[in-house]
Formats: structure tokens, C-alpha cells, sequence
């Protein structure tokens, strides 16, 4: 149990959110930021101590950016290093696994950056203790029910004690094996990548340089990959075994590194964590059943080609933070929340089509995976098709920002648009026209002459950064805020 858990078990809760990895901190974080009384429950001792979502994407750091942990993430991480491939006939070759991004305006995280998950997960762990939130590690989800007002959760302790939590709401982001889920009866469509597994692993190890990602392409059995890990001396381990049961021993490590690469098997000085992982895509069939959600791996199961399996994770928690918020802060109308599913089903969708064809596409060759960048971003979601996504002006050009379209961070005369957005509330900038009585308690106002390149009107921006509103009309204004909450 999280040594600042105070409050007796037994209580009610606003939001009880199961898994703390990465999508269960970030919501957790997002909701306590709300004044949202959350509990998260993790079934572990303690934060998963593996490195495997290593990449943050651009779009996640401006989610970082907003929860307030981009910093903690930009001195923990580092760039992507460049690969260097090894073949069998000595030969070398240095190329870059991700083309490097050209500044763009609008975009202040241009580049994806890399820290181990169990370090991304620790800043959001730390933060969400700052926050005041609560966390408790040992307690599983043993089983759940729901009614019109609330869920029932059964709790169960390490020492095996249980007891009942009741909660507004509950997610489940209890990953790819998610015990809410099951409870829920959600079935998950997809495929199996590839029939080998793989061994993965955190190694420290000595003779080789930690400034590549190394690969030896045409090893025996197929690629073996030691990526080293910035702000550590780990370097993270990841080889084909094949179809059968995967030996994840620190002896079966050290035999595996000395097999297929010119390292000798005491080269291998700590084998850290590892793991057997077997390639898979799938993508639950509903995102929320009654008053429990799914989020991360428990709603959709990547291959980590493309680096987009917790980044997608952290978006969905981003964008479900928010109206939960809303919705139990602001007297938002419970629909608010059927929202979650239209927009993030879609692009769980699209992003595993991208991950399953980056994975199907690398075989060790690394020019098919270096054309991914603009792909891999995420700066590309869009919810244009949302119902929370209005759009009342006519005749746009082609390039114009529309509703449903992330803001980009737009240089102003006192700084970055970013600053301007960052926190809990919703924005509305009013631009060449001043802005209408009336308005929510939670919005800010933001009044411009002129902001290119929204032109002339009346937009709300979400609390997740997205354009939720774009008008002239100051009537279309008044229904959208009734639609967010005006608490």
C-alpha cells in the first residue's frame, strides 16, 4: 500500500481506476489535478519494472507538457539513438529507425523521445502523489457490478483479505489481460503478428558503445536487438526464440547474447527483468459497458512496432480524464462520456492497421521502418467526426483548422499558445469580436484581434487540446457550453 494512503477503505470514490501503469497514472493524475476523488488500484507490489513502452511519442509529450511532468520526462529520456546494423560478414550500416523530424511551427515536441516505461511510469507516480491522489499497490479487482447509480468492486488484499469499494464510475486499465474486461464479458477481435515469441529483457552489460541501437540483422533464429537506455546503463534486450516455451532465465539471456552476437556470455554483468512476449493485435469490441470503461492495453493490444501501444494508452486516459471531470464536477449530462468510445475506438482502429504494418514490414531491413515518422507521431488524431466535435462556419479553404482538429501551439506576443491552454478548463478564444456573456465558470476566455490561423470567431478548445467548437454564432456557443457543463 502507497505510504500515503490515508482514507479508510471502505469509502466511496468518485472514480476507481484499476492498473497503474502508464494509461491508469496519467488518468489518475488527470483526475486528482480535477479535485475528481479517485482511487487507483494496482494487483502488483510495485510499478512494472520493465523498459518496454520506451518511445513517447510528440502528441504524448504535450500531454505530459499539460499534466506537468514534461520536464522530469525530457531530463530522464533522450533522442532516438541511430541503429547500427551488424551482419554475420562484419558489415556495418548506420541508419536512422525514425527519419528526423524538420521543425514545424505549431509543433514544440517535434522529435519522439525515449526513457524506460518503468521510468515514465515513476514521474507519473510521483506526480500523482503531489497531485494528492491515491494509489495502492497489492489490491486486485476480484469482481465487479453495476447499476443506474454505481459500481461494486471487490477488492481483494496481498494478505488475502478483501473488501467492497463503491464508485461513480470504474476504469479498467488493467492491460492486455484485464480482469475488467473479462468481468464485463467485452470479447477482443485481432490477430496473432507472428507465431514465435520473443524474449525480452533490461540488461547491463559491457563492450559495446551506448551511442546506437544496435542490431545484429542476419543473426541465427533472426534479429537481436540491444537498444541502450538513456539515464541508465541498461541496455534493452529483444530476440525471436521461437513457437515453443520461452526460457526467460538470466542463464537462457547470456546464452541467447552470446549466440548471436560477438559478445561473450560474461559480457552479460545483470540481468534486470525480462519477459516472453509473443506479438499480438487486438482490439476490444466496446470501450464501455453501463459505468465501466476500458483504457491502454486493456481496450487495444499493439505490437510495439511504431512505439504506439502506451502512447495510444496515454491519449485514451487523456481524453477520458476530462469528461469524467466534467461530468462529475461541472453537471456535464452522463452522455458526455458516450463521447470516449466514439472518438477513441476509431483511432485504437487506426493505430493498430499502423503498428500491424510496421511490424509486418520490418524484417531486420530498416529502410521500411525509417519512412514512419509523420505516421508514428500522433499529431495527425483528429475527431472531426465526434459529437463533440461542431463546426458552423462555411466556406473554409482546404488547410483550415476545423472542429475536431488538435490545436497546434500557436506563437503569441506573450508566448507559446500551450501556456495559455495548459491546466484543467476548457479555453474559448474569442478572435476579432469580443466574447459573449454568459459563460461556463470553468472556461477561460482568451480575447485576439486576430489568430492565424483560426480567423475570425468563436472557438472552445477542450481540456485535451482538441478544437471542440468553431463558430460565429454566440447561440451555437451557449449550446455547446450546456452540452460541457456550466458548473
Amino acid at each position: 500500500m502507497d505510504s500515503s494512503d490515508a482514507r479508510n477503505e471502505d469509502d466511496d470514490y468518485q472514480v476507481l481506476v484499476v492498473g497503474a501503469g502508464a494509461a491508469g497514472l496519467t488518468l489518475g493524475c488527470d483526475l486528482a489535478r480535477r479535485g475528481v476523488r479517485a482511487l487507483v488500484i494496482e494487483r502488483s507490489a510495485a510499478l512494472f519494472p520493465g523498459s518496454r513502452g520506451r518511445g513517447v511519442q510528440p502528441r504524448t509529450q504535450e500531454v505530459f507538457d499539460d499534466l506537468g511532468v514534461i520536464d522530469a520526462i525530457l531530463a530522464a529520456g533522450g533522442p532516438l539513438p541511430r541503429v547500427l546494423s551488424r551482419r554475420p560478414d562484419a558489415t556495418l550500416k548506420l541508419w536512422d529507425l525514425v527519419e528526423p523530424a524538420p521543425a514545424a511551427a505549431g509543433v514544440p515536441y517535434p522529435v519522439g523521445w525515449m526513457l524506460p516505461q518503468w521510468r515514465t511510469q515513476e514521474i507519473l507516480h510521483a506526480r500523482l502523489r503531489q497531485l494528492g491522489g491515491e494509489l495502492r499497490f497489492g489490491v486486485a479487482l476480484t469482481s465487479l457490478s453495476q447499476d443506474q447509480q454505481s459500481v461494486r468492486a471487490l477488492l481483494t488484499r496481498a494478505d488475502g483479505s478483501t473488501t467492497t469499494v463503491r464508485a461513480d464510475y470504474l476504469v479498467g486499465a488493467d492491460g492486455g489481460r484485464s480482469t475488467v474486461r473479462a468481468a464485463l464479458g467485452v470479447t477482443m477481435t485481432g490477430e496473432t503478428l507472428d507465431p514465435r515469441a520473443s524474449l525480452v529483457g533490461d540488461v547491463r552489460l559491457t563492450g559495446l558503445d551506448r551511442g546506437n541501437w544496435h542490431m545484429w540483422t542476419r543473426a541465427p533464429g533472426d534479429t537481436l536487438s540491444l537498444c541502450p537506455l538513456p539515464g541508465t546503463d541498461h541496455f534493452a534486450l529483444s530476440v525471436p526464440v521461437g513457437e515453443g516455451p520461452v526460457d526467460t532465465s538470466p542463464q537462457a539471456v547470456r546464452a541467447v547474447i552470446a549466440e548471436r552476437t560477438q559478445l561473450p556470455a560474461e559480457a552479460v554483468l545483470e540481468v534486470l527483468w525480462t519477459s516472453e512476449y509473443r506479438p499480438r493485435a487486438a482490439l476490444a469490441d466496446r470501450f464501455q459497458a453501463g459505468r465501466v470503461l476500458l483504457a491502454g492495453d486493456a481496450a487495444h493490444i499493439h505490437s510495439p512496432a511504431g512505439g504506439q501501444g502506451l502512447n495510444t494508452g496515454v491519449q485514451d486516459a487523456y481524453n477520458l480524464g476530462w469528461k469524467l471531470g466534467r461530468v462529475l464536477r461541472h453537471g456535464a449530462p452522463p452522455r458526455l462520456l458516450d463521447s470516449y468510445e466514439a472518438e477513441r475506438l476509431p483511432v485504437a482502429a487506426d493505430v493498430l492497421q499502423l503498428s500491424s504494418r510496421l511490424h509486418h514490414s520490418y524484417r531486420g531491413s530498416g529502410p521500411a521502418v525509417a519512412r514512419r515518422a509523420g505516421q508514428t507521431s500522433q499529431l495527425g488524431i483528429a475527431y472531426r467526426d465526434s459529437p463533440l466535435s461542431v463546426e458552423t462556419r462555411a466556406d473554409l479553404p482546404e488547410e483550415a483548422l476545423r472542429a475536431g482538429d488538435r490545436i497546434p501551439d500557436l506563437a503569441l506576443p506573450q508566448g507559446r499558445l500551450f501556456d495559455l491552454l495548459r491546466g484543467p478548463h476548457a479555453t474559448l478564444l474569442a478572435v476579432g469580436r469580443p466574447a459573449p456573456a454568459g459563460r461556463a465558470a470553468e472556461l477561460v476566455v482568451r480575447e485576439f484581434a486576430e489568430l492565424a490561423p483560426l480567423g475570425p470567431g468563436l472557438f472552445v478548445v477542450r481540456p485535451d487540446g482538441y478544437l471542440g467548437l468553431a463558430t460565429q454564432d454566440p447561440a451555437a456557443l451557449a449550446a455547446y457550453l450546456d452540452l460541457l457543463g456550466r458548473g
